[in-house]
């Protein structure tokens, strides 16, 4: 019976050592830590909005418009009366939403052109890296977003699919050249020898030796889609109104922004905070995943 007890209690550790490990990456980057907070913070906003928010963000109330920030709307109201705070916390939403499907699209999109392209070589590799690539890239993956938009009318999917459209070249072009470093290795060369398929040899040799550079182009790429939903937004591409997002809350302060300079600061100050936490998180990642970063910080 106390061999049992003393058993079930025995610390384990694996885990212990995990969290030495998590304790001392903390300690050695704290704008990592500051950005894994604020991406907490900012996923319990998306996730418990209807909770966290403390009135309806599409709720109008005209005789409180543009109302300063006081303790029944912390973030003060805008021109039609609405809640800027709840209107913030839904937007986070929309913003994470929008930056996760887009990431999500391009790094598909992008393994599955970049793998074809870097392994089989030859003709489908050039015409992928010169005709389709270089026909994407001559354009701004920007203003293509904005014309497939305008084209389409503005909409939550359809914002995605043409960010999705202008950002896939990126996550192509560097699979393509880590898949080109990979495919020549003597355990590639071995699985090839053994009589494995091409998709064995992709998926189980090749993307898990390139996987680190794209994770942390995935996590920086988070905050670019971020700013570009927001500023798809704000020229009124984005989602349609009366959905809360950042963009076209910045789009609806600028004409009052000496007067209530709390309608652009807190929209701003939010896209500002989630871009600069995936940032953060994308720099850790990549001195993470980097074995002479790890060795020079003692991880």
């Amino acid at each position: 019976m106390m061999a049992a007890v003393a058993t079930t209690t025995m610390p384990q550790p694996g885990a212990a050592s995990r969290r030495r490990r998590l304790k001392g990456a903390a300690l050695a980057n704290p704008p990592a830590t500051v950005g894994a907070i604020l991406i907490a913070v900012f996923v319990c906003f998306a996730i418990f909005a209807p909770g966290i928010a403390s009135q309806d963000p599409a709720s109008i109330d005209l005789p409180s418009r543009l109302a300063p920030p006081s303790a029944h709307h912390w973030f003060g109201t805008d021109e039609l009366g609405r809640d800027i705070f709840s209107r913030i916390v839904f937007g986070a939403r929309i913003s994470l939403l929008v930056g996760v499907g887009v990431v999500t699209g391009s790094l598909v999109l992008g393994l599955i052109i970049g793998s074809l392209a870097g392994y089989y070589g030859g003709r489908i590799d050039r015409f992928v890296n010169i005709v389709v690539m270089n026909a994407f890239l001559s354009f701004p993956g920007f203003l293509l977003a904005i014309a497939f938009v305008a084209f389409l009318g503005p909409g939550l999917f359809k914002l995605i699919i043409a960010l999705i459209i202008g950002g896939w070249v990126g996550y192509a072009r560097l699979v393509r050249a880590q898949v080109l470093a990979v495919r020549e290795r003597e355990f590639v060369e071995a699985a090839r020898a053994l009589g494995a398929s091409d998709l064995w040899i992709v998926g189980r040799h090749i993307l898990p030796n390139m996987i680190q550079p794209v994770i942390v182009q995935a996590a920086i790429g988070m905050a670019g889609a971020i700013l570009a939903e927001a500023t798809m937004s704000f020229l009124g591409l984005g989602v349609p109104p009366p959905t809360a997002s950042w963009g076209a809350m910045l789009n609806d302060g600028r004409s009052h922004l000496f007067d209530a300079p709390h309608l652009v600061l807190f929209p701003a100050g939010a896209v500002m905070l989630a871009v600069l936490s995936f940032n953060f998180i994308g720099d850790a990642l990549r001195d993470y995943l980097d074995p002479r970063a790890r060795i020079e910080a003692g991880l």
